[in-house]
């Protein structure tokens, strides 16, 4: 039997306490204090609001640890458990967030935020399209009160999880930072002899877009087989599979066509445009992809795709028009240097390696970073659920 499950059996084998919030904690939101972005003077503090640190600022209302909950707009997210912030030190909160302090000594302010992570508030909000948790509501949800002992060795436990993740996500952090550097370096070819500089058109044997089936026409997307790609999943991935299928009959009656596999795709629109994929299967896309056939004869299909990615910021820039958009011919004209094939080979190679190693969820450390949110979650889930006690 582990520590948990003896002081468990020790102090409270049939069940525990519920008690009302208000009843456990002190609640300040009296003490928050709104201030306009034009009056704020910047400064070392953070100034908090419904969905966490918005602004520093040259100045503080509470000091100590305390735990924060939004109030209103986005206050929930889809399980219903609330948007929550855990503040220590010097801080300024407006009157979006509500901030909670510790109260009685029967309850840690610890164990309250990872409870909270699990409880669904819906029943709690009012509002319509801009929900709202009122402090009212607030101070009536209910929370278990299991024994001190208990409740600290949840804590323990769960800050330990909450402390390997951070740790994990520090690295991945310094492994990002270690692969950009990197990429630059193997990108950048300084009169270098056998480089040659072309356009991303001259590379490519054909340069094609998609189009987007009506929506409200029969037959077009109901059991549809033919993979069709959107702006939004192009990401800076390989793309296996879409999120919507389009059918025979679209791929007839519209000007919807398929690539090839390993084509270089550009998004082109709004506030995804310059950012690139390739499609590791062959599908269709809707008009706002640009999509480059790449000639092998000329280059190799991973290293441009590093390149166009490496780009993104300077493509982004050639936008034009109140939505910044890009076309086929900005981007066809976008210069690309070629070193030999077999140059390019290796450095696609290399970097394709980094790439996995900071962004692919089925290995390396994104995916060790997965399974530690699972098991934390499953733990958290199971630590601070208490059966009620029958007086």
């Amino acid at each position: 039997m582990s520590q948990i499950d003896e002081l468990i059996q020790e102090f409270c084998p049939a069940g525990v306490e519920y008690s009302r919030l208000a009843d456990q904690v002190a609640i300040l939101d009296h003490l928050r204090k709104p201030v306009a972005r034009s009056s704020r003077v910047p400064g070392p503090y953070p100034y908090y609001g419904a969905n966490g640190v918005q602004d520093w600022v040259d100045g503080w209302i509470f000091d100590g640890t305390f735990l924060l909950i939004g109030e209103d707009g986005s206050v929930l997210k889809p399980d219903g458990s609330p948007v929550l912030h855990w503040a220590q030190g010097k801080i300024w909160v407006n009157n979006h967030a509500h901030i909670l302090g510790s109260g009685s000594d029967e309850l840690s302010l610890r164990f309250l935020y990872y409870f909270l992570q699990t409880a669904n508030l819906s029943a709690f909000v009012s509002g319509g399209s801009r929900v709202k948790l009122t402090q009212g509501a607030l101070r009536e949800v209910p929370i278990p009160v299991p024994p001190f002992p208990v409740q600290e060795e949840i804590v323990r436990i769960l800050d330990t999880f909450t402390e390997l993740e951070a740790e994990l996500e520090a690295e991945l952090e310094a492994r990002k930072r270690q692969y950009a550097y990197f990429r630059d370096l193997l990108l950048n070819f300084p009169g270098e002899s056998g480089v040659v500089w072309c356009t991303l058109g001259e590379v490519a044997t054909r340069v094609s877009s998609g189009a987007t089936p009506l929506a409200g026409s029969p037959g077009y997307y109901a059991d549809g087989t033919i993979p069709w790609l959107r702006t939004q999943e192009v990401r800076f991935v390989d793309i296996w599979d879409t999120e919507i299928r389009i059918t025979e009959k679209a791929l007839k009656e519209t000007a919807v066509k398929w690539i090839p596999a390993n084509c270089v795709i550009v998004a082109i629109s709004g506030a995804t445009a310059g950012r690139s994929a390739v499609n590791r299967i062959p599908l269709a896309t809707n008009q706002h992809c640009c999509n480059f056939e790449i000639d092998p004869a000329k280059a190799n299909y991973r290293y441009v795709f590093h390149w166009v990615r490496s780009q993104y910021e300077q493509i982004k820039a050639l936008g034009q028009g109140a939505r910044s958009d890009l076309n086929a011919s900005i981007i066809k004209s976008v210069r690309i240097p070629v070193p030999p094939i077999a140059e390019q080979e290796r450095i696609a190679s290399i970097l394709d390696k980094f790439d996995a190693l900071v962004s692919d969820l089925s290995e390396g450390l994104p995916a060790e970073l997965v399974a530690r949110r699972k098991q934390y979650e499953y733990y958290r889930d199971k630590l601070v659920r208490f059966e009620e006690l029958v007086a």
